[in-house]
């Protein structure tokens, strides 16, 4: 009887006990490690590769650095790759998830985003000297696209009867087909944009407009509103003083679009 009693006093003192570290907010868990820990892409340049010196360079790493620098703690980058970049948030392995990583209603039922932070989107790109901000303006134009690509697809919805819409059948043949002039401009991602702008050619695709839009958001834990308000309120202070659009012009070419 004794030993029972000792055992139920134990028990009572273990459920009344103060919440320890294993149970405080993320916040006040990574200022108490002095560290963040971040899932970031190894293998999508330009948000995430690894360079000659064998460190990881692109968008998510610096965006990375930038959030822990905020939080005045440091940076431990954990690379993932697309299927187990969620389950390794959700099993406590990382604190966020800053890893090209969009959000639809599935992924929306295990974890929280923040504000969106990257461009990611298809759309027309051309040169400078053609004035195009609309479907309707590409009237009497060839536009390159990827035949069975998203923006092949969108494209076709929207364009009007007279655009010369020619189809490649991989994106190298696409852009082979911009560069040299073969069509007026070219309907792709925002991405390949990039990698195009990065070889520095003599027709430089600038955005005309957007076709399909999903940006990138960091990836929280559920029920982490703190952490949110925080991560949140960083993006939007990078955005405002220009740290984030530096970010987006050195590694896509191109500076963030007004409405992220």
């Amino acid at each position: 009887m004794k030993q029972f009693f000792k055992t139920a006093i134990a028990a009572v003192a273990i459920l009344t006990a103060p919440l320890g570290a294993a149970s405080a907010g993320a916040l006040d868990s990574i200022a108490e490690a002095g560290a963040l820990k971040v899932a970031v892409p190894q293998d999508f340049p330009p948000f995430g590769s690894v360079g000659t010196d064998m460190q990881p360079k692109g968008y998510d790493i610096d965006m990375a650095a930038l959030i822990a620098e905020d939080l005045g703690v440091k940076l431990e980058l954990v690379p993932v790759t697309s299927a187990n970049r969620i389950p390794y948030l959700t099993t406590g392995k990382v604190d966020l998830v800053i890893s090209s990583l969009g959000k639809n209603p599935d992924r929306e039922k295990v974890i929280d985003f923040s504000a969106p932070y990257a461009p990611f989107y298809n759309g027309v790109f051309g040169p400078a000297d053609f004035s195009v901000e609309k479907a309707d303006d590409l009237s009497g134009m060839s536009v390159g696209v990827t035949r069975g690509a998203i923006e092949d697809l969108e494209l076709t919805k929207i364009a009007p009867a007279d655009v010369d819409i020619k189809r490649y059948e991989d994106n190298n043949g696409t852009i082979s087909a911009f560069l040299s002039g073969q069509v007026d401009l070219i309907a792709t991602g925002n991405v390949t944009a990039a990698a195009i702008i990065e070889r520095n050619p003599p027709r430089k695709p600038e955005p005309k407009f957007l076709i399909k839009n999903s940006p990138c958001y960091v990836g929280l834990n559920k029920d982490e509103p703190e952490f949110m308000a925080k991560v949140n309120e960083i993006i939007a202070a990078s955005m405002a003083d220009g740290r984030l659009n530096a970010i987006a012009e050195k590694w896509l070419g191109i500076p963030l679009p007004e409405k992220l």
